[in-house]
């Protein structure tokens, strides 16, 4: 087959799946309720009382809130470094690169994917923000659809194996874990995890991949749809003006000197934290990590009001995270607490099924299996991994797996299930002014690609790495 039929092959793929979403895909939210209603018919089906299975469901409700809160600054401090005006015109110099609709949305996509790495907010947001400027050229044939979904990528392809992994982050944290977990893993240091050379080479397929199946499934000719056939107009770029205070008390909201003061207590904390702790075990904190791009969009704003302007603009971005967050908070306590009539709970009968088949050999490709398959229910990269972590790396230690790579197993997995499941569009899907079922169809594409490619991955790089007894602190 010749490099144009071939690309031409995929692409019919491409837009065969995005008219298929276009016409079947639900709404993100719609998406999420139906999974708390199947998993709740899941748990009857294993004799759970409905009064129980309700409870749970309740109880895990606001379970997540914190870790919401979490990923709500995650996508605010983003926005708010990327629409800062330096970021900004860096968003404009990259637009006017492109000399063609495909390298356009392969652009998209390596960028998406890079800027994940260290922050998969920031990348959403940045991403986006580049498919908009892209949108107003007029002499660029861009589908829009094609680009939105490229702009997704870091979270559907590399952004867990990078200093935005929730899992990585914990582990190399031993006040962030319980107890319970702790004792079976010890501290697990990002030398062992996102640092390791198998992780890096993983993460660089990944990412080399992506982009030729991007660039290959972009529509081309007739077939191409900007913003405005998707009913998006793209004309408004990011304001760069400051206006001027009306009121005298307003003059506090427009000085540079109240930004440099707070960014100067921000950043000599931030300089204890690197000192003290070391640029990795810091960094691995996640409010450290949103502390860090909040003071960062404070300086590059400038002025407080613009600063404040950037966050109102950016909690609309938050809207699905704060409203469908809760929705599964409540699918991971009936898949957790909910007990069937044997006394187990749904949780258990998974990981049982998928442990019992794990060996040393077949460990990576079992558990990654597990985690993509529970993590189409439950899209919580951190929430998700105290979950599943006392199971997932006690069989680890029982079958002498590294437990490094367990983590990455479950990072890698873990963002499988995205490529199809709306839930961590919500933020770019703001921003672009589309729906999840506009995206589906070219990260359906993607999806097909990376799950044997992955599992494949997982299980040939764990070969080459041996176990060693966890390390307590």
């Amino acid at each position: 087959m010749s490099g144009n039929a071939h690309d031409a092959w995929v692409a019919r793929f491409a837009l065969r799946s995005a008219a298929w979403a276009e016409r079947w895909f639900p709404d993100a939210f719609a998406f999420a309720a139906l999974g708390v209603v199947l998993v709740a018919l899941a748990a009857f089906g294993t004799g759970a009382r409905a009064l129980d299975t309700a409870g749970a469901f309740g109880d895990g409700f606001w379970s997540l809130i914190p870790f919401t809160m979490q990923m709500v600054f995650v996508v605010v401090g983003g926005y708010v470094v990327a629409t800062s005006p330096p970021v900004a015109r860096i968003v404009d110099r990259l637009a006017r690169v492109p000399s063609s609709g495909r390298g356009a949305i392969a652009g998209v996509a390596l960028v998406s994917m890079l800027s994940s790495l260290l922050n998969w907010g920031f990348s959403l947001i940045f991403a986006g923000l580049l498919v908009r400027a892209l949108a107003r050229r007029q002499d660029l044939r861009l589908d829009y659809r094609a680009a939105g979904a490229a702009a997704y990528l870091g979270l559907g392809a590399s952004w867990a194996m990078g200093l935005s992994s929730s899992a990585a982050q914990l582990q190399a944290n031993p006040a962030s874990l319980p107890p319970a977990v702790l004792a079976i893993t010890g501290v697990i240091p990002f030398s062992e995890t996102i640092f390791l050379w198998q992780s890096m080479l993983l993460t660089a397929v990944l990412i080399l991949v992506s982009v030729a199946i991007a660039w290959w499934s972009a529509p081309r000719g007739e077939a191409v749809r900007d913003a405005v056939a998707c009913g998006v107009a793209p004309e408004t770029a990011v304001a760069d003006h400051v206006r001027t205070p009306r009121r005298p008390g307003e003059w506090l909201e427009y000085s540079p000197l109240v930004s440099l003061a707070l960014a100067a207590l921000g950043i000599a904390w931030l300089g204890r934290e690197f000192a003290g702790k070391g640029f990795a075990s810091a960094i691995s904190n996640l409010n450290t990590y949103n502390f860090l791009f909040l003071v960062a969009g404070l300086v590059l704003h400038w002025r407080p009001r613009r600063f404040l302007d950037a966050v109102a603009r950016a909690v609309p971005a938050t809207t699905g995270v704060l409203i469908q967050f809760p929705l599964y908070g409540g699918l991971a306590g009936i898949l957790t607490g909910a007990k069937g009539g044997d006394g187990q709970t749904l949780t258990h009968h998974l990981s049982s099924m998928f442990v019992a088949l794990a060996s040393k050999d077949t460990f990576a490709p079992v558990i990654g299996l597990y985690s993509a398959v529970l993590g189409f229910f439950v899209p919580s990269g951190g929430g998700k991994w105290i979950i599943e972590a006392p199971y997932v790396m006690q069989a680890a230690n029982d079958v002498h797996a590294h437990l490094g790579w367990a983590v990455q197993v479950y990072n890698a997995a873990e963002a499988l299930p995205n490529l199809i499941n709306p839930f961590w569009m919500l933020p770019l899907l703001g921003i672009l002014g589309l729906k999840a079922r506009d995206l589906v169809g070219f990260t359906f594409v993607q999806f097909v690609v990376h799950v044997p490619l992955v599992l494949f991955l997982l299980w040939a790089l764990g070969l080459t790495l041996e176990w060693h007894p966890p390390v307590m602190p």
